[in-house]
């Protein structure tokens, strides 16, 4: 089964895509025909060290192409990994699948109407323009190495669209919950969004999400968009609680034993 299918919004998928794109820039873009290949030396996200094809009838010469790409990504030090959004090229999925490739992680795009969401008249959290305690905070709070921080710092300075950095610390237990959300005009994208495991289900989740948004639309955004991981049932329960609802899907693939 595609990621993409007869019933998929392709106007939809390529504005959530282009939107996407700024709102998490990879270090290196180039593109092999609408191929877009995405590479950060210093972040292993898979978002940022990828193969996206963006136009279902671009699969010419594709083994000389995932050459080219895989000897590039090996001069990052990076598996060579394809991004399937709809707007692959079955051709090429069929492709791969049949040369040994498999698809390790699925992801939801999920997206919300802001105009007909109810939403608090005051902000809990008042977002931060400071990206280094942003930056703190989160690796904090998802439990990763400081040593990601100058990739992090890298990152969140190349968003260009207006963004607002939510945060909740306890003086006792330092930085619990962080959220980004990255205003596109009139889409906002909520990145980064976690929530310290000691602290979940406490509603934490819910004022910072709820923050977020109401600034959002505060700014002029109308819709909302965000990503998560489709076996993560926690936090899909908590976004159909918002209201939002699946917009596509994609799938990343890599072939084991391959740089």
């Amino acid at each position: 089964m595609q990621a993409s299918s007869p019933q998929s919004n392709l106007p939809l998928v390529r504005r959530l895509e282009a939107v996407g794109f700024r709102a998490w820039p990879a270090a290196s873009v180039v593109y092999d025909g609408s191929w877009q290949v995405r590479l950060t030396g210093g972040h292993p996200s898979k978002r940022l060290n990828c193969i996206v094809p963006l136009d279902p009838s671009d699969h010419r010469d594709m083994e000389q192409r995932l050459e080219r790409a895989r000897k590039r990504f090996e001069s990052y030090g990076r598996p060579l990994i394809v991004r399937e959004t709809p707007l692959a090229p079955p051709v090429l999925i069929d492709h791969i699948k049949a040369d040994g490739w498999r698809m390790f992680e699925t992801v939801d795009v999920l997206t919300v109407d802001l105009t007909a969401l109810a939403l608090p008249d005051t902000l809990d959290y008042l977002p931060s323009h400071d990206i280094g305690r942003f930056i703190d905070a989160s690796l904090a709070v998802e439990g990763e190495s400081i040593a990601l921080k100058p990739a992090l710092a890298e990152i969140l300075s190349a968003i260009k669209p207006p963004s607002g950095f939510f945060m909740k610390e306890d003086p006792a237990n330092g930085a619990v919950a962080v959220a980004l959300c990255v205003q596109d005009n009139d889409l906002a994208g909520i990145m980064s969004f976690a929530v310290a495991e000691a602290h979940r289900r406490e509603g934490i989740g819910t004022q910072i999400l709820s923050s977020a948004l109401r600034w959002a639309r505060i700014s002029g955004a109308r819709q909302a968009w965000l990503q998560v991981v489709s076996t993560n049932a926690t936090a899909l329960a908590l976004y159909r609680k918002f209201g939002f609802r699946k917009a596509y899907e994609y799938r990343y693939w890599w072939r084991e034993g391959r740089g």
